[in-house]
């Protein structure tokens, strides 16, 4: 017998873990669940922390050190990269005014959000001693704070993860200044890490089942105590969130793409999208960036006319560092877990969003879950409860789908504006949509 995708039997785990904790609170076995199941959901929680920062560390230094074989071609790969940080900005900016505008966590009602936030007392006001603490600091203290004084200090913190990002960025680009027979053994070891990492993703993927039914079952039981009613509170509040991230995704796709393609591209977008859409609909299904990059390359050379010289180069490294979609769902996700545990985010908390998320990006890797990951790394560096992760769990496999989606529609809308500057966009040939 055919063994279930991954997504399905996530999808079962998360109706079973759902069903689970409303039976719970109807049968008075909500005592059980917490002791019996929910550590489960903690375990894979602490999975999820384990890998964030050697995932972060290998991937980011494995990307940059790829440069090294077109240096080049600095000019290309300037413009690249320029733009990649430029487009992940922008949805992370575009996530951050979504969530404010619609205020998706204050939609639970006054009564779950006083609970949520004395559930987590001790976090928000650790959290305010810290802000009082930096507001006597100088102005440019958040800069300095980048920069670690002890590499391995930082790695044995989560929160910490700008400094390891630094780290990562500045041997990556050391590696590009050494001689290439210097650099090939510490890049081919950073890019066997990097395989292994990948590997332990896929490992704890393979567990992530039970691991989304523990959560929820003790989320639910700990959100209805003893009445089931209440979690019909807790879906309403989570289809709201997934019609804000779902608005984000769609502005990008047919807002901002269409402008950079007609406007540096010179392209019809209609054309374009006729173009990307059999790459469209493979990472739609697979969720990963890398497994469709096959397709997008194809699709971007076949029906798009880019040369081979640009897609070569602009989709893989799009496919590593640039995760528009993912950003702007890790931003919308971030201010909604705090709405939810009534912390309010300063302009300088949600500039501290900006920044991680788009550093995040940068290393997270391009399979299923991985937006998870970069999300604990943008939560603690917030200083937001990573337990609101299970808040968005549920709906979480639907929404990487469509993010990861806008992550490829965004790596061929560079390769596009690339390929023009670049004089490299040539008539293509005829499109055919599978």
């Amino acid at each position: 017998m055919k063994k279930l995708a991954l997504h399905w039997q996530i999808l079962i785990g998360m109706a079973l873990g759902v069903g689970w904790g409303m039976m719970s609170s109807s049968l008075g076995l909500n005592q059980f669940t917490a002791d019996w199941i929910s550590p489960f959901g903690t375990i894979f929680i602490n999975l999820l922390k384990l890998i964030a920062v050697p995932l972060v560390l290998a991937s980011l230094i494995t990307g940059i050190a790829s440069l090294s074989d077109i240096s080049k071609l600095s000019r290309i790969g300037t413009k690249t990269i320029v733009t990649y940080l430029a487009t992940t900005v922008l949805a992370v900016v575009l996530g951050l005014v979504l969530v404010n505008i619609f205020e998706p966590g204050k939609a639970f009602s006054p009564q779950k959000r006083e609970e949520f936030k004395e559930q987590y007392a001790a976090t928000t006001v650790e959290k305010s001693s810290d802000a009082a603490a930096v507001e006597q600091l100088g102005p440019l203290q958040p800069i300095v704070d980048i920069v670690p004084e002890n590499l391995f200090m930082a790695m044995t913190n989560n929160g910490s993860m700008l400094q390891v990002i630094f780290f990562a960025l500045f041997f990556g680009i050391a590696l590009i200044l050494i001689p290439p027979d210097k650099a090939a053994p510490v890049s081919a070891f950073f890019d066997g890490v990097n395989t292994a990492i990948l590997k332990i993703v896929d490992i704890i993927m393979m567990v992530a089942p039970y691991g989304v039914f523990a959560l929820l079952a003790g989320l639910v039981v700990d959100f209805a105590g003893d009445d089931p009613g209440a979690a019909l509170e807790l879906l309403m509040v989570l289809g709201y969130y997934c019609i804000v991230v779902i608005i984000g995704l769609l502005l990008m796709i047919f807002a901002v793409y269409p402008i950079l393609v007609v406007v540096i591209g010179k392209s019809n977008y209609k054309h374009f999208l006729k173009g990307i859409f059999p790459a469209q609909m493979l990472a739609f299904s697979t969720s990963s960036s890398a497994a469709t990059l096959p397709a997008t390359m194809e699709c971007a050379e076949k029906n798009l006319g880019i040369n081979k010289e640009i897609t070569s180069f602009v989709l893989p490294l799009g496919a590593t560092v640039n995760m528009d979609g993912t950003s702007l769902y890790q931003s919308v996700a971030a201010v909604f877990i705090a709405q939810a545990y009534g912390i309010e985010l300063d302009l300088a908390a949600q500039l501290g969003i900006v920044m991680t998320a788009t550093l995040a990006s940068i290393g997270a890797a391009a399979v299923p879950g991985a937006g998870i990951v970069m999300l604990v790394i943008v939560l603690q560096q917030a200083g937001i409860p990573i337990e609101g992760i299970a808040l968005i769990l549920a709906p979480d496999r639907l929404l990487d789908m469509m993010r990861t989606t806008v992550n490829i529609t965004g790596d061929a809308t560079v390769a596009m504006m690339v390929a023009r500057t670049e004089g490299q966009l040539h008539p293509p040939t005829e499109i055919k949509v599978k």
